[in-house]
């Protein structure tokens, strides 16, 4: 059985060892280390492999929490001791900005981070019935797998949905259609927890009894969803409560719909957005876009704090729920939102919004480089770029500090999803 001295993680938590020059990615393993390892997969440059023991343990290393750990895709990082996992977090950010985009900021911000423990406030879930198991699984998947893992709590969701999966199972498989409903997409908002059953088939009438009677019982909102994303519609109570989530430092309470991007993490994203205010600064009287604005998370924080804001987005349903956000809080005369596609953004389309003191840029993983490259010479003269990808923020980067004339002024990890090997990073830009 080989036999490697693991050097550092990978950005998929991966420990990584070296043979012959050859890298070895060993799941499970840890920076420090000596491991036993055992390859399932071989390419000439690179090989796959399993943790078989750990000879020489870290000092990082630590019993999961999650009995399913081993097995469950949902997260990679439970044996290693949180401020480790952060500071992994931290090199893989900045290995990524130096490596890809040549880049390194000027100084590095004190990484955002909250609760390690049920956190995630968003999810799906999948849904499969084997017999074998002996019944309905639903989850998260199982590691490289298609498999849904047979998962009886998660820790990382809150307790109350964490104590629903059991019950669930149970509820699923006493359905007709317990074959024909391959997800359940979580949502828990402020005021309530809705679950969005996505269905293949039509529901029976005793279905929909069983779904009424569960729904009294754990007091969640059924929503079904017969086809893609805009079939979602509520099926019981009807006078279910709102959904929402609210960001308290700005008096702000947002609603949105089961399916909506939110963020999954409620109490990071409040600090989140209480440092991306404080890179951002804005001031009465200023001229701020928020670029990739989704329902308005950055949006109104900013127009509550005295500026005009202009929030763009690609989703017209997100508009149309921001617009709405704006009213419900006393800011519709500050903000003004539009639908446009940021992916094919160009010099003329930019100019057309106007000049912007500040700019604020939250892009999906894809980043926002045909955005960052028609910014003209009127550019805004601050950025705060907040990013869920390490990579395409530092292609990014590489072009506004190379082409556009700005200073990488700071950057800093944001851990949206402990235990997870997930980065999400905020970082400030400056013209020069």
């Amino acid at each position: 059985m080989p036999i490697g001295i693991i050097e550092s993680l990978d950005h998929e938590a991966r420990g990584i060892t070296r043979q012959e020059g050859k890298a070895i990615f060993v799941d499970g393993a840890l920076p420090g280390e000596t491991v036993e390892y055992a390859s399932f997969r071989r390419k000439p440059n690179y090989e796959l492999a399993h943790l078989v023991s750990v000879l020489k343990p870290s000092s990082a290393r630590v019993t999961p929490r999650c009995p399913h750990f081993a097995i469950c895709g949902g997260c990679a990082m439970q044996h290693m001791d949180p401020s480790a996992q952060l500071a992994a977090k931290q090199r893989v950010l900045e290995d990524g900005l130096w490596h890809i985009g040549r880049v390194r900021p000027e100084s590095i911000l004190p990484p955002i981070q909250g609760e390690a423990w049920g956190y995630r406030h968003r999810a799906r879930l999948a849904v499969r019935k084997v017999e074998r198991k002996g019944g309905v699984l639903i989850g998260f998947h199982e590691k490289r797998s298609s498999y849904i893992a047979d998962m009886e709590t998660c820790a990382i969701l809150p307790p109350h949905v964490s104590a629903l999966l059991m019950p669930l199972r149970e509820l699923v498989g006493a359905l007709s259609i317990a074959e024909r409903m391959p997800q359940i997409e979580l949502a828990v908002g402020e005021h309530c927890t809705a679950l969005v059953l996505r269905i293949l088939e039509p529901l029976t009438a005793a279905d929909e009894k069983l779904l009424r009677a569960f729904a009294d019982h754990h007091r969640v909102v059924f929503y079904l969803q017969p086809k893609g994303p805009d079939s979602v519609h509520r099926l019981y109570p009807p006078d279910a409560p709102r959904l929402s989530y609210t960001l308290p430092e700005f008096s702000l309470e947002l609603d949105f719909r089961p399916t909506d991007f939110t963020q999954v993490n409620h109490a990071v994203n409040r600090i989140l957005v209480r440092r991306a205010l404080g890179l951002l600064d804005p001031q009465p009287g200023e001229r701020i876009a928020d670029m990739f604005c989704g329902l308005g998370n950055f949006t109104l924080p900013i127009a509550r704090s005295g500026a005009s804001v202009v929030g763009v987005e690609g989703s017209p349903g997100l508009v149309k729920r921001g617009r709405e956000s704006a009213q419900a809080n006393g800011l519709g005369e500050r903000v003004e939102f539009g639908v446009a596609n940021l992916f094919e953004c160009t010099d003329a389309s930019l100019a057309k919004l106007g000049r912007f003191d500040k700019m604020l840029i939250d892009p999906p993983r894809e980043g926002a480089v045909e955005l960052v490259k028609a910014l003209g010479s009127d550019a805004p003269r601050r950025i705060v770029y907040v990013s869920c990808n390490p990579a395409t923020l530092a292609r990014d980067a590489a072009v506004l500090v190379a082409l556009k004339g700005y200073r990488f002024v700071s950057a800093g990890v944001v851990n949206m999803f402990p235990h997870t090997a997930h980065v999400e990073s905020i970082a400030l830009f400056e013209r020069t």
